[in-house]
């Protein structure tokens, strides 16, 4: 069984311990890429990341956007929205259907 794991500053991600996710407390974008690489490597299916998190390391992110697993996941923080996950979402789609949906 995959596991599932959270990575942002703590105060956007300390309630996903509340549901069973393991918690990554970063606050660099060099803490993000090495935990990034050791969460995919040790098993985890799921990586919630912050957006503003993964905006610093979209490099890093990209190298697991043609593979099954991990599947990385962009959430806005408690700082506010930058649009990149439904800008992700979207793109996965239109990937996947070979259309924009939502437009």
């Amino acid at each position: 069984m995959y596991k599932i794991a959270a990575v942002g500053d703590k105060n956007s991600i300390y309630g996903f311990a509340s549901l069973g996710i393991t918690i990554f407390p970063v606050e660099t974008s060099q803490q993000a890429v090495k935990t990034v690489r050791n969460l995919s490597q040790t098993g985890y299916g799921v990586i919630f990341i912050t957006e503003n998190i993964a905006s610093q390391i979209q490099n890093e992110i990209n190298r697991y956007n043609d593979e099954a697993l991990p599947a990385i996941i962009p959430i806005p923080g408690v700082y506010g929205n930058t649009g990149l996950g439904m800008e992700q979402v979207s793109s996965f789609v239109e990937r996947a259907v070979g259309s924009d949906i939502v437009n």
